[in-house]
């Protein structure tokens, strides 16, 4: 959270990618009570989640309910409402538990979403210069991979080429615990 406390504006709204169980959507809308905080999924389980999250929190005046999201179905259908009010994009965990194409396709729709000097966000494990950044890590990717072969953990310098190429550049990279990092990118223009 500190993190965001750094980059988030006190009003707008953020949309967040892939919330999963939503139990990191509800964490931000409540420590940042002063914007929206939209989550989203393509799985229905995740957004029933979502909602449980939202109403057991007692955010349903605040914080809507989440939105359904596939990061590769393009364009993005998402309320003009959000798209008006949207200072940046946050996704956590996501890239490696999903397919390369998902990654170019999240900063496709970011970076026709975001005006300049708005971020995304992303959090998770990386890869520098092809390398683990710990035995852990190693673990992960190759469990992940045994998943799912499209999966594992990305090579943040093709994460960083792929954000270029959408008009983004790499502002900040935050070692974070657990061998993760927060990636900030900004939108050039």
């Amino acid at each position: 959270m500190e993190v965001l406390s750094r980059i988030i504006r006190k009003n707008g709204s953020i949309l967040e990618i892939g919330s999963g169980s939503g139990e990191h959507g509800v964490a931000f809308q409540k420590r940042f009570p002063e914007i929206v905080w939209q989550t989203s999924d393509p799985d229905l389980i995740h957004r029933k989640s979502i909602s449980s999250w939202i109403k057991y929190e007692e955010l349903n005046n605040k914080m809507p309910q989440p939105i359904t999201l596939n990061v590769e179905n393009i364009p993005w259908k998402i309320p003009l409402k959000l798209v008006d009010s949207l200072q940046g994009i946050v996704s956590i965990n996501m890239i490696h538990v999903a397919r390369w194409t998902s990654t170019i396709a999240l900063f496709r729709e970011s970076g026709r979403l975001l005006n300049k000097g708005q971020y995304l966000i992303l959090y998770g494990p990386f890869k520098i210069c092809n390398k683990h950044t710990s035995l852990s890590n190693s673990l992960f990717d190759n469990s992940l991979k045994m998943q799912n072969e499209l999966w594992g953990v990305r090579n943040l310098e093709e994460v960083s080429l792929e954000a270029e190429k959408n008009g983004f550049y790499q502002e900040d990279k935050i070692s974070m615990p657990a061998n993760n990092f927060s990636i900030i990118y900004r939108k050039l223009s």
